[in-house]
């Protein structure tokens, strides 16, 4: 893994407008949230796969369990189609410990999806999945997120809990998105993560 850490701006590392037409009933966007706002962009690269990027994508939507780590957190689909993913789906992440968290879907192209919290979720925000190829495959999670309670926000910043269990999870996710689609990962994973402290600014 390759981190880096740099200081970000409410103007710059705002998470991206929701569509029109999503629903907006019981979410919890990061002006509802606690502490400083966290932009961090997972990405690897994937050699020797002929996947495309709109079948990989396909693929991982039709089942997120497929590249979760489920011995640690699990999708489960509350509302919508159990086959297809559609906007305004809604799914509960099961982890252990006080941590299970609803989403909804309220985006999709053929080469992305993402997600939005719900009320009672750990965090308050939003997160993308997005798969593009050059010479390469490359995929790349995407999040902007405050902590959605106080509780939420002392164990991510100061015991450094909540960011050990998101920084597993999403790179364990990665691993498996390599795998689903038959190649290797090229470089190992980058991890940039940009903090903003100026919430004030930021749109609800």
């Amino acid at each position: 893994m390759h981190r880096r850490e740099e200081r970000g701006s409410a103007v710059v590392d705002a998470p991206p407008p929701l569509p029109e037409g999503v629903p907006r009933t019981e979410l919890q966007p990061p002006a509802d949230g606690v502490g400083p706002l966290f932009h961090r962009t997972y990405r690897t690269r994937i050699r020797n796969t002929r996947v495309s990027p709109e079948e990989l994508v396909a693929t991982i939507r039709a089942d997120l369990n497929r590249v979760a780590p489920t011995e640690f957190a699990r999708f489960f689909k509350v509302h919508g189609d159990k086959e297809e993913m559609a906007v305004g789906d809604e799914y509960l992440v099961r982890m252990p410990g006080p941590w299970d968290g609803p989403v909804r879907v309220v985006a999709l192209t053929p080469r992305s999806f993402r997600l939005a919290t719900l009320a009672g979720h750990l965090e308050a925000g939003q997160i993308e999945f997005t798969a593009a190829r050059d010479d390469e495959l490359v995929f790349e999670i995407e999040s902007w997120a405050r902590a959605g309670d106080r509780l939420c926000d002392l164990l991510y910043q100061r015991l450094r809990m909540a960011k050990e269990i998101q920084l597993h999870m999403w790179t364990s996710f990665l691993e498996q998105v390599a795998k689903l689609a038959g190649g290797r990962m090229s470089g190992g994973i980058q991890i940039v993560t940009r903090r903003v402290d100026d919430v004030g600014q930021l749109d609800g």
